[in-house]
């Protein structure tokens, strides 16, 4: 469908957001696997964690939706349960790759499908190291369909990361979860870090260069997960409020894990007003409430080894950069091409529709030059965060925009227009 958003005056109140996307998917994952009941409240509903609910369904386990809750009861490790038909993953990035590594220590063959986005989307990242570890991989040259079949010998590894990938490096540790010895994944520039964390691994440090460990002995057991909000969501609003006169936001129980706030760091170097309140730890993940307020902003060179934390922040941090002092570049940033879309392409069309100077890059994009107050359309390309960003640039604009295939938000929040409705002053 088409979206029409008109100008705001402002923003101003307080919106509680859905639960953070990377710890939801863990949460029904972990509760899937231990051997008993579990329950996880604020987990994020959206067709993403549809489609991690329902691949477990199909495995066996007993997974109750309320309507403050999760109930999930668990199989234990050897507990799961050939599903009858194929697993179809969506467009959901997280549940193939993450979920893979469980499959490869299973006992019966699975095959993973998804849409045609998902389709496009690398595999092979995983497929590597898994095959490493004995499993029996087939694929449609390193993209979906992908079968995975019982390993004869399935054995840990010692597997460095050939690009910074918390999905890869969760796929290779979930698999170690079922091996008595020791699986070690090696990365030298640090992703994010909710599996470690969550399953509380044993991690060395030297040099810049991590060692994460995984066995039996982590194996997750039965508990209570309360999920914090998701900061990836809280960007679009939190930059809404950066760009609009006289606001004032307050978004509570945002998580706040180190590993997820390079988009915080950044939006203060230019200039953003941002703090933090009432911040605790519960489960291992740091959490708090973010205050924002009207900022001048100015762009800033941003770091190589922050990209890989900032990676889905970029399309909204790019909004923030048009109406900032200055030119906005980003660079190193090449896996933005092997996303829901290609993101740096997508940035970079519905830019230059509003008349602005783009130097599109490999690895990036610069923009520069003034915005053309003219209402357009722009093109979600199907991918929630580029139809969610260009939705906040719509409300920022003299005679707003539209947005095409504008549904597509429902694979990560299915609420956002109504979240946006809530705060705004026109």
């Amino acid at each position: 469908m088409i979206k029409s958003f008109n100008k705001i005056k402002g923003v101003q109140g307080s919106l509680k957001l859905p639960g953070d996307k990377s710890i939801s998917h863990r949460s029904v994952m972990f509760a899937s696997l231990a051997n008993g009941k579990s329950e996880i409240y604020n987990c994020l509903d959206s067709e993403d964690l549809q489609r991690t609910i329902n691949a477990f369904k199909q495995m066996g386990c007993k997974i109750e939706t309320t309507n403050e809750k999760i109930i999930v009861e668990g199989k234990g490790i050897d507990g799961l349960e050939k599903p009858n038909d194929e697993l179809y993953m969506g467009n959901s990035g997280t549940t193939t790759r993450l979920i893979s590594g469980i499959l490869a220590a299973q006992k019966f063959a699975t095959k993973l499908t998804g849409d045609p986005s998902l389709s496009n989307r690398p595999m092979q990242r995983v497929i590597d190291p898994l095959t490493l570890m004995g499993a029996q991989i087939t694929s449609n040259n390193g993209l979906l369909p992908m079968e995975i079949n019982p390993a004869e010998n399935f054995r840990s590894i010692n597997y460095a990361l050939p690009i910074a990938s918390a999905q890869i490096k969760s796929c290779v540790l979930l698999a170690g979860l079922f091996l008595d010895e020791e699986t070690c994944v090696i990365e030298k520039k640090e992703s994010r870090n909710h599996t470690e964390k969550m399953l509380n691994l044993r991690i060395e440090e030297e040099n810049g260069i991590r060692k994460i460990y995984s066995s039996k002995k982590n194996f997750p057991r039965p508990a209570k997960y309360i999920v914090p909000s998701d900061i990836s969501t809280a960007a679009f609003f939190i930059i809404l409020t950066l760009l609009s006169k006289n606001s004032e936001l307050k978004l509570p129980n945002i998580s706040l894990n180190i590993s997820r706030i390079g988009i915080i760091s950044i939006l203060k170097k230019m200039g953003a007003d941002i703090e933090f309140e009432n911040v605790e730890i519960m489960n291992g993940e740091k959490r708090g409430d973010i205050i924002v307020k009207s900022s001048e902003l100015k762009n800033v060179e941003i770091p190589a080894e922050i990209i890989p934390n900032i990676i889905d922040e970029i399309p909204i941090l790019s909004i923030a950069g048009i109406f900032a002092e200055g030119d906005f570049v980003v660079r190193n940033a090449k896996e933005l091409r092997h996303k829901e879309s290609d993101r740096i392409k997508s940035v970079c069309e519905n830019l230059k529709l509003v008349g602005l100077n783009i130097n599109e890059f490999e690895d990036g994009f610069q923009i520069s030059g003034n915005l053309n107050q003219s209402k357009v359309t722009f093109e979600s390309y199907d991918d929630h965060r580029i139809a969610m960003a260009f939705s906040v640039l719509s409300v920022l604009m003299d005679q707003g925009g539209t947005i095409n295939n504008f549904e597509c938000v429902a694979i990560s929040n299915p609420n956002f227009e109504k979240q946006l409705e809530a705060i705004i002053k026109f």
